[in-house]
């Protein structure tokens, strides 16, 4: 991994609010992503639920050529940017899209047999055939947040074995299971052992095994060594499947940072809150949601310092706020705050709620030049409305 030095004169020439890409880290990830694939032998895709800044595509291409897509805009953004058929998977489809969709892919997985059902007799477009896939459930995640668990008890995502003992499996080419969340290659081994212990008959009856997201191994602390042994010995066992990840997250990890500046210091009950041009519950909705406390540029560790600060979003929820960091010195209006790590379900998640400004989407170039992507402007706020 490349070392990341960060400091705070790397963003005066940031307008805020901007979500700043890095194309070295980018190119950095997707190198690793790239090698795993390579030494484990397996293929290696990119989710856009997690990531689709779709302007930087043509750098990640030079990495990867697939990606994978759960909704009908999103298999069109795969052709029309990614330049392939998506691989789709999808909680439900619907008539007015299905169509589409397979038009749209290369793989289509289905997560349940009434689905699967409904569909399969339109799964040839134009004389080629889409590879039908189901997803299953082992009913086992090591994920703890309700939110972001799949296999909660009484989960709508995907068959359970007992449900797929009864079921007619007839045309379905592969499987499909999602069970982590930026999670470790020591908890997908757990996860193979009991896809293998639970589903071992009907493995050796499909082509592939699509293991979804959640696998971070673009992570400082993550054992790629290890993700690519668990990878092969299943593959030594299992020699015929081709076996398929889709992260998400580890194609953006800290790649990029969410550039703030301080518009106002507001003081009740001895809390201090810096109040900013950007607003947790916009776009930063995974720190409200997961929740998890992102690192700003320049905090510090020492608890004793009196400048203490909530960070408070400007949009009119009272929630949009998050506690506490403490600095070295006392922030002042006008000072740039730098929320890191902020290229992951971020611009995919952002609302226009309030019709506050949208930060811009910039890439800091291998050059060091800034690259304005996208700047928001009221018409985009408009054209969301009727």
């Amino acid at each position: 991994m490349i070392e990341k030095n960060y400091n705070i004169s790397d963003y005066t020439d940031v307008e805020s609010p901007c979500y700043v890409v890095s194309e070295k880290h980018l190119r950095a990830n997707l190198s690793l992503i790239k090698s795993v694939a390579e030494s484990a032998g397996v293929e290696i895709i990119m989710a856009f639920k997690a990531f689709a800044l779709w302007k930087v595509f043509p750098i990640v291409r030079e990495y990867i050529s697939c990606s994978t897509a759960s909704s009908l805009s999103e298999a069109n953004l795969a052709v029309d940017e990614m330049k392939n058929l998506a691989h789709t998977y999808a909680p439900v489809y619907t008539d007015k899209e299905f169509d589409e969709i397979a038009k749209l892919s290369s793989h289509i997985t289905f997560n349940s047999i009434s689905q699967f059902q409904k569909y399969k007799d339109r799964l040839v477009v134009d004389g080629r055939k889409i590879s039908a896939g189901l997803r299953i459930n082992p009913e086992y995640s090591a994920v703890e947040t309700d939110l972001y668990n799949p296999c909660a008890p009484g989960s709508r995502l995907g068959v359970t074995l007992d449900n797929l003992k009864k079921a007619d499996l007839t045309g379905i080419d592969g499987f499909h299971c999602h069970t982590l969340c930026e999670s470790t290659s020591y908890e997908l081994e757990k996860t193979l052992k009991i896809i293998e212990e639970r589903f071992g008959e009907f493995l050796p009856k499909i082509k592939w095994l699509n293991m979804g997201g959640g696998h971070l191994m673009t992570r400082a602390d993550y054992d790629t060594d290890h993700l690519i042994s668990v990878l092969k010995a299943f593959k030594s066992r299992h020699p015929h499947l081709h076996i398929i990840l889709e992260p998400g997250s580890a194609f953006a990890w800290q790649t990029g940072e969410l550039v703030a500046e301080v518009q106002d210091i507001v003081e009740n009950g001895g809390i201090r809150t810096a109040i900013l041009d950007v607003s947790f519950a916009c776009h930063m909705p995974d720190c409200l949601e997961m929740p998890y406390k992102p690192a700003i540029l320049g905090e510090v560790e020492d608890r004793s310092t009196p400048y203490v600060y909530r960070m408070g979003g400007n949009s009119c929820l009272s929630g949009d706020f998050y506690s506490d960091w403490t600095f070295d010195h006392e922030l002042k209006v006008g000072e740039k705050i730098v929320f890191m790590d902020m290229n992951h379900y971020t611009t995919v998640k952002t609302t226009m709620f309030n019709g506050i400004t949208h930060p811009s989407i910039a890439l800091r170039k291998l050059n060091g030049e800034l690259e304005l992507l996208r700047k928001y402007t009221y018409a985009d706020y408009k054209s969301r409305m009727a």
